[in-house]
């Protein structure tokens, strides 16, 4: 029998046997300790001798059936989840790196991973060379000079750049450092950083995993040597995904593939009519054919090119304040990966943290509008949208 495909994988991976007797769908522990009548059995379960669990800040039924779908979905030996997207990041860097170690990565990283890497890990005295994100013979010659971990996100939030993860891949294993890729805007449906190399795969599950905009979490999957380590350190820290925030992931993972495919023709459709558009200077979506790493997204993704792109709107911040109280179908928010379509500009969203004049640097222009779409009919769509840009004619 051939293996499953990812839809079928997504509906039963980590509940082929039942949490408890009879149920078809898994329930909701809600319970913060396990009892054992025989000391000699909860002994064996605490030191991981016997399956089971003692306390839901290391491991609990409902999570556990999360973490077993996402390591089928990515094609991992093990993973591990976490109370929200940067406390998977955060975590997973923290176990893997100490005083002294270097990391390269790229510039073009979500707003919180960038500001970790320039205000948080320096007072550990970790250095952390930061890489224009489309260079990859400069990404290849930090890496060479020697690190510990090579950081890489693609497609990159918000502008939808792109790294070769094959081949920067090869370049930090040539050095023995471990490659972290976030994987959060493509998913396992559209790209499967494993196979492509990459030692570690990491997602905020509140976006396109959960897909319901009503659950945080956060997850990393690789081998189980590193998440070994890495679940060390979470369950110290204490980062644990709750019981309740896992039951909804699961849900939403169980449609991930129909809302994935979805989202990525809606995105392409749109991308397309904006490119069009008088009122729009420049649209950043990987699966247009103007995009300048269109080949490394045909490469490297499979099932689509995902469903956010970005935009940038003719005239400032002004343009942007007029547009987006027209749209009618779009919440104005800090999400993605909703099934309603979510906008907003990076200063109020992704990069709310960060100054307008780092955000300059990092060449994300304060006329750029991040655009998340949702499963609606995307004829809608774009009939809200060509009513919105009106204003801007």
């Amino acid at each position: 029998m051939k293996p499953p495909k990812i839809g079928t994988k997504a509906s039963w991976a980590g509940e082929e046997e039942p949490v408890m007797a009879g149920v078809t769908q898994t329930p909701i522990v809600q319970s913060i300790s396990f009892g054992y009548d025989d000391l000699q059995e909860w002994q064996a379960v605490a030191l991981g001798q016997k399956p089971g669990h003692i306390y839901s800040r290391n491991t609990n039924p409902t999570v556990a059936v999360f973490e077993e779908k996402m390591r089928w979905l990515e094609g991992a030996e093990a993973a591990t989840s976490f109370a929200s997207g940067m406390a998977a990041i955060t975590n997973t860097i923290f176990s893997l790196v100490k005083p002294g170690d270097r990391i390269v990565t790229v510039k073009d990283t979500y707003g919180g991973t960038n500001q970790f890497f320039r205000e948080f890990l320096p007072s550990f005295h970790v250095d952390v060379r930061l890489c224009e994100t489309t260079d990859p013979l400069q990404v290849e010659k930090e890496i060479a000079a020697g690190c510990k971990l090579v950081y890489l996100e693609t497609p990159t939030n918000p502008t939808l750049k792109l790294v070769d993860i094959a081949r920067l891949s090869r370049a930090a294993h040539g050095v023995r450092a471990t490659v972290v890729t976030d994987n959060t805007f493509a998913t396992p449906v559209n790209q499967l950083p494993l196979q492509l190399g990459s030692d570690l795969v990491l997602h905020s599950a509140s976006k396109f995993l959960g897909g319901h905009a009503d659950a945080l979490g956060g997850v990393v999957c690789g081998s189980k040597d590193l998440l070994k380590r890495i679940y060390h350190f979470r369950e110290i820290t204490g980062a644990a995904l709750d019981p309740f925030a896992a039951y909804l992931l699961i849900r939403g993972l169980k449609t991930l593939q129909i809302r994935v495919e979805r989202q990525n023709e809606n995105a392409l459709r749109v991308a397309a009519y904006l490119e069009a558009h008088p009122a729009v200077a420049r649209v950043h979506y990987p699966g247009l054919t103007s995009h300048p790493q269109h080949e490394i997204a045909k490469r490297q993704m499979h099932g689509g090119y995902g469903g956010v792109l970005s935009f940038e709107l003719k005239g400032d911040f002004g343009a942007v304040q007029a547009f987006l109280p027209k749209l009618r179908y779009a919440h104005r928010a800090a999400n993605l990966g909703a099934v309603e379509t979510v906008v907003g500009p990076p200063a109020t969203t992704s990069h709310v943290e960060v100054s307008p004049q780092d955000r300059a640097a990092m060449g994300i222009p304060e006329a750029l509008v991040r655009y998340s779409t949702g499963i609606e009919d995307v004829e809608d769509l774009i009939a809200d949208l060509d009513q919105a840009l009106a204003v801007i004619r």
